[in-house]
C-alpha cells in the first residue's frame, strides 16, 4: 500500500471544556477521495483548520508528504502543495475571476506581486491562470469579477486558485454548499477527475455526493472519529445510522 499523502495522528483541541478534536487519527492516501461526515457542530471545519495551519492543534502530529508540518504556518504549507477551498469564500471578491487566479500562480512563482507592472499582461501569469479557468468551466467569465459570480462560480473559482498552486492534496470544505442540483452534479464530475491530479480530503453534507465520490468515509461526532471505512461499511455501520444518519439500528 502507497504512503500517505497526509497523515493525523490522534489530533485534540479543545477550548475550554469543549473537546472540538478528540484523537483524531486518518489518512488521506495517494488518488483517493477520503471525505469527513458528521453532524453540525461535530468539529469537521475546525480539523481542516488544524490541518491548514490556520489552527494548532494542542497535541498530535501533522504529517504531510512524509513531513512533520506541525511547526509550519498557512502560507508554508500551501507552499508544500497543501491547498484549500474555504467553507465560506476567501476570494478577493474586487478582483476578476481571472486576476484571483494569477494571483495565486504569481505565488506559486515566489514572485512578490508585481503592481507596479502591467501583470494583465504578463503571459507567464495570465496563461496559466486562463488554463485553471478553463478547467472549471470559467474561462468566459475571466474577466468577471469575482463578486459578480454566481455562487457555484465562486466555488470553481475557489478551487481553480487551489489548482494554480499545484497542489499535492486538497482539502475541500463543503464545496457543493449552496448549489442547486446541477451544479452539484458537474462539480461531482469535477471532483471524480480532479482525485487524478491529487487526492482530496473531502468535507461535505451533500451525502449523494460523498456517497458517489468517497473511496472511504470518516465520520466525526463530537469532535471524535466513530467510524471509517468504504461507503458500504458505512452504510452498514449501526453507531454511524443512530448518531448521523438518524436511522435505527
Amino acid at each position: 500500500m502507497a504512503e500517505p499523502v497526509l497523515s493525523l495522528r490522534d489530533i485534540r483541541k479543545s477550548f475550554g471544556a469543549l473537546r472540538a478534536t478528540d484523537g483524531v487519527t486518518l489518512d488521506l492516501r495517494p488518488g483517493e477521495i477520503h471525505a469527513l461526515i458528521g453532524p453540525n457542530g461535530a468539529g469537521k471545519t475546525t480539523l481542516i483548520h488544524q490541518i491548514a495551519g490556520t489552527l494548532r492543534p494542542d497535541s498530535g502530529t501533522i504529517s504531510f508528504l512524509g513531513r512533520d508540518i506541525g511547526a509550519l504556518g498557512v502560507a508554508n504549507r500551501a507552499r508544500l502543495g497543501l491547498a484549500r477551498s474555504f467553507q465560506i469564500s476567501s476570494l478577493a471578491l474586487e478582483f476578476s475571476a481571472l486576476r484571483n487566479v494569477m494571483l495565486a500562480v504569481q505565488s506559486r512563482q515566489g514572485s512578490s506581486f508585481r503592481f507596479f507592472r502591467p501583470v494583465k499582461r504578463d503571459r507567464s501569469l495570465t496563461e496559466p491562470a486562463m488554463a485553471m479557468l478553463e478547467r472549471v468551466g470559467l474561462a468566459e467569465r475571466a474577466r468577471i469579477p469575482a463578486a459578480e459570480l454566481s455562487h457555484g462560480e465562486k466555488r470553481q473559482l475557489e478551487i481553480a486558485v487551489a489548482l494554480a498552486l499545484g497542489p499535492k492534496a486538497f482539502l475541500l470544505d463543503e464545496p457543493m454548499a449552496g448549489m442547486g442540483p446541477e451544479g452539484s452534479k458537474r462539480l461531482t464530475g469535477f471532483l471524480d477527475q480532479l482525485r487524478r491530479e491529487a487526492p482530496i480530503l473531502l468535507v461535505e453534507h451533500d451525502m449523494d455526493a460523498v456517497f458517489a465520490l468517497a473511496d472511504r468515509i470518516s465520520v466525526l461526532v463530537y469532535g471524535r472519529v466513530i467510524a471509517s471505512g468504504t461507503v458500504e461499511e458505512i452504510r452498514r455501520d449501526a453507531e454511524v445510522r443512530r448518531a448521523y444518519l438518524g436511522e435505527e439500528a
